[in-house]
């Protein structure tokens, strides 16, 4: 799974980790005031966390829907969170190989979609969602409404229908 946080209550990405479906947590703040579920799985070692800088967690989804195959980057050098990867040193600065997060499906949350699928977001939706749609295979938008159509300014289409597998309507 991944995500921003390891879920939280025990709704939605938690209920997911509760039901044991999940082996694997990719993401940059596993823990929260709420994440308990996740907090005792861990705990526990009934689960995986690989912990990954923000900007490296969007940039590695990034890659994955623009077909790069890997990318080194400065964020993580000299940390813990890079041991076991390679390294490069180039103009005097150490960087680390990041390789893309692909996903199987990608559950995102869009505002509105028109019955092709274009979707238009809207706050911190807009984050991940875009680039997860290009780097996995199917995708399921949740929005809040469909509209015809035509119904949507093309200029406020964030991720077009091409993307987009699934469309349901949660009010």
């Amino acid at each position: 799974m991944v995500n921003n946080n390891a879920g939280n209550g025990d709704t939605g990405l938690a209920a997911l980790l509760a039901e044991g479906r999940v082996r694997k947590v990719v993401c940059s703040f596993p823990r929260q005031v709420d994440s308990w579920v996740f907090d005792g799985l861990y705990r526990s070692g009934a689960i995986e966390l690989e912990l990954v800088p923000q900007g490296n967690l969007a940039e590695r989804m990034r890659a994955a829907g623009a077909g790069i195959g890997a990318f080194y980057t400065p964020t993580g050098a000299g940390t813990q969170l890079a041991e076991g990867k390679e390294t490069r040193e180039i103009d005097g600065r150490t960087y680390v190989l990041e390789y893309p997060l692909r996903g199987d499906v990608a559950l995102i949350g869009a505002h509105r979609a028109d019955r092709m699928g274009n979707l238009v977001y809207r706050k911190t939706a807009r984050n991940f969602g875009p680039v997860m749609a290009t780097a996995a295979t199917t995708v399921v938008a949740e929005v809040r409404e469909v509209v015809d159509v035509g119904g949507l300014d093309p200029e406020a289409v964030v991720t077009p229908s091409i993307y987009v597998d699934r469309v349901v309507v949660t009010p």
